[in-house]
């Protein structure tokens, strides 16, 4: 298993790698043969745990296999949504190399490189202003909550239009949390620093364990995040920032050093910047600590900022295409995505 120290382990790394963005956009039956790895990813290690006893076993429900609790999100949320989401549909909307604008969102991507040598860092900046805070979205892996259910960012961004992406909280590892997604509550166990994306455009860190999902749905919440922590608060780097542990557990233990990283900034109501790191690669980018990070989002203008799921998962997809060089030398499968969907005419 891999021991990323920003991202868990998991067994989609070796085969849903080789699954590119070009190969998803140009074979309609993509779905169908990743589907078919992962099951004989699954077979495989059950065999071998089996085989070891007890303790691998453990590690296989733990980390490799899916474990479904609702299946076909979408329509979930449908049905069950408190909120009315903003129609997307433009036919007016423009796309260049970089940029896109609509009625309703407008996104504009950056490259910065810092440094020389092998302490060079490049990362990529996407500054969005939204006219509704609901055209920022959620959305999982195939369309399905639960734990090690996952996809690549830019296949789940194809499934659902999106103009642009990054990779989310990586849900899909634990069972804590508060997950509030469109609307609609997918899981209420408060365990850590959640970030909060209310109706009105305010974007808020919170503390998971003194609230309900109830009462941030009654409060107005549209989506909740649950990773962290917080990096910048009142437009200063978080003091100790670089000693928080997210989660105690095997290959999410610490998310310390120079590391791949995401991150999502609040500059004002319904203005935002999510920044992608890339790292572990000495002479392009050797990635930043969570205090680094924070004094780039301080710089982009943001008062606020969260720290996402990083290393391996750390991506960004725009109009089709990933925009940062993921470290692992490809994408790596996630559980979920925020993004914007491209327009369409009504």
């Amino acid at each position: 298993m891999s021991t990323d120290p920003t991202s868990p382990p998991r067994a989609s790394d070796a085969p849903s790698s080789d699954i590119t963005p070009a190969d998803s956009e140009s074979d309609p039956r993509r779905r169908r043969p990743r589907i078919r790895v992962r099951r004989a990813v699954i077979a495989s290690a059950t065999a071998f745990a089996l085989a070891l006893g007890g303790g691998a076993w453990w590690a296989l429900e733990r980390f490799v296999i899916p474990h479904v609790e609702v299946t076909d999100a979408s329509a979930y949320e449908a049905a069950n949504s408190t909120v009315e989401a903003a129609s997307t549909s433009d036919a007016d909307a423009v796309t260049t190399a970089t940029s896109y604008s609509s009625d309703y969102a407008d996104v504009t991507i950056s490259t910065v490189t810092t440094g020389s040598g092998d302490s060079t860092v490049t990362y990529y900046v996407a500054d969005v202003t939204l006219s509704d805070a609901t055209v920022l979205r959620s959305a999982f892996a195939n369309d399905t909550f639960g734990e090690n259910i996952t996809e690549n960012t830019s296949d789940i961004a194809a499934d659902n239009d999106a103009i642009f992406a990054i990779n989310g909280d990586y849900y899909g590892f634990r069972s804590t949390g508060i997950e509030i997604r469109n609307g609609v509550v997918y899981r209420d166990e408060g365990a850590r620093e959640g970030l909060a994306f209310y109706t009105d455009g305010t974007v808020q860190v919170y503390d998971e364990t003194q609230t309900t999902a109830a009462e941030l749905l009654a409060a107005g919440v549209w989506n909740t995040l649950s990773f962290g922590p917080a990096i910048v608060e009142d437009g200063a780097v978080v003091d100790g920032v670089e000693d928080v542990e997210v989660d105690t557990n095997v290959g999410n233990h610490s998310i310390q050093g120079e590391q791949p990283r995401t991150a999502v900034g609040v500059i004002d109501s319904n203005h935002l910047v999510f920044v992608v790191v890339d790292g572990r690669s000495p002479g392009y980018s050797a990635g930043v600590s969570l205090p680094d990070l924070g004094e780039i989002m301080i710089g982009l203008g943001a008062t606020t900022a969260y720290n996402l799921d990083g290393g391996g998962s750390s991506t960004m997809y725009f109009d089709g295409e990933v925009v940062n060089q993921p470290s692992n030398g490809g994408e790596r499968g996630t559980s979920d995505i925020l993004y914007i969907a491209a327009s369409s005419s009504s």
